[in-house]
């Protein structure tokens, strides 16, 4: 673990692992252009951690006074304390539609996808396939709603695409392969999400 003291209070530490939660925040870092170090944790877990976290689970993001551990806080966080490159619209009423979609994001498919990302240990096969279906005709029936905007339901990146766009980036990994003919729009909105330098920077 790093010791939060060697480094400035301004400065923030993340802790996270290769999966989607750590990196959903490192994407969120990586556009908002703060600059952060980051401590990459695998299998063994400092003890260390559980003075951060009680659920000793990654990610979690630190500075010196606060140490943040889930990531709709954390993106609310960085998102109230650093107001350059937002990733909410500027209305009330246009904010509490996008929190909105995010959370509808979360609950139909990203439950869905965690699912299907378990480790082996917990992975339950029947309700994987289950959950590999209602994800795959999901994808496929909204894929529509891509070809409207640039970005989901926006004409700028916002914390919807920082949500979607590490999940689209482990369909492979979940076995999921859409029909390219039909979920065009959805193939359209990978290529530009995924050509994006922070989420480049993001899978490194």
């Amino acid at each position: 673990m790093i010791d939060a003291n060697d480094i400035p209070s301004s400065q923030l530490i993340l802790y996270a692992d290769d999966g989607y939660n750590s990196h959903v925040v490192r994407l969120l870092l990586e556009e908002k252009k703060l600059a952060y170090y980051l401590s990459r944790l695998h299998s063994e877990r400092p003890e260390d951690l559980t003075e951060l976290n009680p659920y000793h689970t990654l990610p979690v993001l630190q500075q010196r006074e606060i140490a943040l551990y889930e990531i709709n806080v954390i993106f609310e966080y960085l998102e109230e304390r650093y107001h350059a490159n937002k990733l909410l619209p500027d209305t009330p009423q246009e904010r509490a539609q996008f929190r909105q979609l995010a959370w509808r994001i979360q609950r139909d498919w990203l439950v869905l996808g965690k699912r299907l990302l378990m480790h082996p240990d917990s992975f339950n096969k029947a309700q994987a396939a289950s959950a590999k279906k209602q994800l795959s005709d999901s994808l496929i029936t909204l894929s529509p709603l891509f070809a409207h905007k640039p970005y989901f339901m926006a004409d700028e990146f916002g914390w919807c695409d920082v949500l979607l766009a590490p999940l689209l980036w482990r369909l492979d990994e979940m076995g999921i392969e859409l029909p390219r003919a039909i979920s065009r729009p959805l193939f359209d909105y990978q290529t530009r999400v995924f050509e994006r330098q922070s989420f480049q920077k993001s899978v490194r």
